[in-house]
């Protein structure tokens, strides 16, 4: 039975989350889930219900999802090497077929049935489904003094046919996003989920992209979880960079946060899928818990830089 505590903490929290639903109803959401989040059964559904409480309130959800851990993994299975230049996937023929059967067959299909046990109406589709993402594959990249990188069967966007989205947003629908995309010959082609997620953000016109990854956010140390940086703009994204504080996978995610906000998406969150409801506490509140990144940190309200005086 429940007290009369209880009732005052429900009924406190559905206030406080009152102006937001209005704020944000109707708005579009892009939001990029990587595939650590979908790597065990519990994660998976915890992190789908809050996804489905935005589209049950009226926020317009587009999830794109990763899947380099499970990619990793089959790929070890089936005795193929993995190889990552600057936090990106070098992509074979081989690794081509394991990032297939991946990220359109195993984890879209699988996010979907978690969506429809919730009732999230949600439908799959990847950039390959009616030329959503156009791209061409990526020419061999110079680094330095050192050997160009052939990174493969690996696509750079050309551009994102939006109409595709909003059709499915306009009948009610939560498009699950792969990146796996192709060029105009149909070429297979593996484009980083951060990358996908920023170029459909800015060409949906969203009000949020979200990042949800293993990182509490972006940190000032990367080897010091409570250096989290709550709140950064793009200049200050761009000295931690140079002084060598972004590696591995946040220097993709770096240069979609980039790209995003320079296409006209005023915010972008990282957040970690490992704390409680991040996804909630990062929408709702005025704190957060993760990074906030901005164009610039001046245009910030008092409120989002966590000063109540």
């Amino acid at each position: 039975m429940s007290t009369s505590r209880d009732r005052a903490i429900v009924v406190s929290a559905l206030k406080h989350a009152a102006p937001y639903i209005r704020l944000f109803k109707g708005k579009v959401f892009v939001l990029k889930v990587g595939g650590e989040v979908f790597a065990d059964a519990e994660h998976t559904r915890a992190f789908i219900e809050q996804v489905g409480l935005l589209h049950q309130v009226g926020i317009r959800v587009v999830l794109i999802h990763g899947g380099g851990p499970q990619s990793t993994e089959l790929a070890s299975a089936l005795g193929i090497s993995t190889t990552f230049v600057d936090g990106r996937r070098v992509t074979d023929d081989a690794s081509l077929d394991v990032a297939t059967m991946v990220l359109n067959g195993q984890i879209n299909t699988r996010i979907l049935a978690v969506c429809r046990d919730l009732q999230v109406p949600a439908v799959g589709i990847s950039g390959v489904d009616a030329g959503l993402i156009q791209a061409h594959r990526r020419p061999p990249v110079e680094r330095g003094d050192d050997e160009p990188v052939d990174y493969g069967f690996v696509g750079d966007i050309d551009g994102v046919n939006a109409d595709i989205l909003k059709k499915q947003l306009d009948n009610g629908l939560m498009p699950v996003v792969s990146p796996l995309s192709c060029d105009e010959t149909g070429t297979l082609l593996n484009i980083n989920a951060d990358t996908v997620a920023a170029a459909i953000a800015a060409e949906l016109d969203a009000e949020k992209l979200i990042l949800a990854t293993g990182a509490a956010g972006v940190l000032e140390d990367v080897n010091d979880p409570r250096s989290l940086i709550s709140y950064i703009d793009r200049a200050d994204l761009e000295r931690l960079k140079s002084e060598g504080k972004l590696a591995d996978g946040m220097l993709p995610k770096a240069a979609a946060i980039d790209n995003a906000l320079a296409n006209g998406v005023k915010r972008v969150h990282v957040i970690s899928y490992k704390l409680p409801d991040s996804l909630l506490l990062e929408v709702f509140t005025n704190e957060g818990n993760g990074t906030l990144v901005v164009n610039d940190i001046a245009a910030l309200s008092a409120a989002e830089q966590g000063d109540s005086a």
